[in-house]
């Protein structure tokens, strides 16, 4: 009875430490991490050296502190100095202001948006994020908009022939829930657009990046390498 007694308490935690998980949706293959408002999620940049750049110098950072790199993904895009594109907030403190315009690439395909957090999860259109002004404890502005409000951003294509491996994160109508995205294939916009409305059931999602997109996930094997990368979104746990 005890040993049972002990397996009931602990398989509820050791199901919970399992955020990652392979799936496939419309013929292409995903990986989904998911977080919830009990989990340590931050965004990173820049430590004493400048820019981390990349998932390890990020792990290496908290390992002084006895934390780690629960997971992680690039976050938004960025220059070539790896500033970000857009709003940045880290920590409450903004280093990098909100733009509104349109412009090239997919960034400036209106509408963008923010993915923001503080006491709830939140992808905001970048318009209607200006007007309100929301407290965030982190900000990061990337775009398009994948999904608002339970629809397709209006220029996204089913026939789109622009496929690309892609990431982005998408939250719950209640906000107590972020499940980020990255395609192991590539996709279009469009296809990327439905894995979270109607696959995930995610009535609002953000774009992060595509071709450069890279995730750390130790519990599947993951930490994808490549180029340096700017914001970086991922969970702190304790250094195991």
């Amino acid at each position: 009875m005890l040993r049972l007694a002990l397996a009931l308490m602990l398989s509820p935690i050791a199901a919970a430490a399992a955020t990652c998980r392979d799936t496939s949706f419309d013929g292409a293959s995903y990986t989904l991490c998911e977080v919830t408002l009990d989990d340590d999620l931050r965004l990173f940049h820049s430590g004493a050296d400048g820019a981390y750049g990349s998932f390890r110098a990020v792990d290496q950072a908290l390992s002084v502190t006895g934390q780690a790199l629960g997971f992680a993904m690039n976050a938004g895009m960025y220059h070539r100095d790896l500033s970000p594109v857009g709003l940045y907030v880290e920590e409450g403190a903004e280093t990098a202001r909100l733009i509104t315009s349109d412009g090239p690439g997919n960034f400036g395909l209106l509408p963008n948006g923010v993915f923001c957090w503080g006491d709830s999860f939140r992808v905001i259109e970048s318009r209607a994020f200006k007007a309100e002004a929301p407290a965030c404890r982190f900000a990061t502005q990337s775009g398009p908009l994948l999904v608002i409000d339970g629809d397709l951003h209006p220029r996204f294509l089913a026939s789109s022939d622009s496929f690309y491996i892609r990431n982005g994160v998408g939250v719950s109508e209640d906000g107590s829930r972020a499940v980020f995205a990255i395609s192991n294939d590539r996709v279009n916009f469009h296809s990327f657009a439905r894995l979270f409305r109607d696959e995930l059931g995610l009535p609002n999602a953000l774009y992060f990046d595509g071709n450069i997109s890279r995730l750390y996930a130790p519990e599947l094997g993951r930490h994808d390498a490549g180029f340096p990368m700017g914001p970086i979104v991922g969970t702190v746990v304790p250094k195991g």
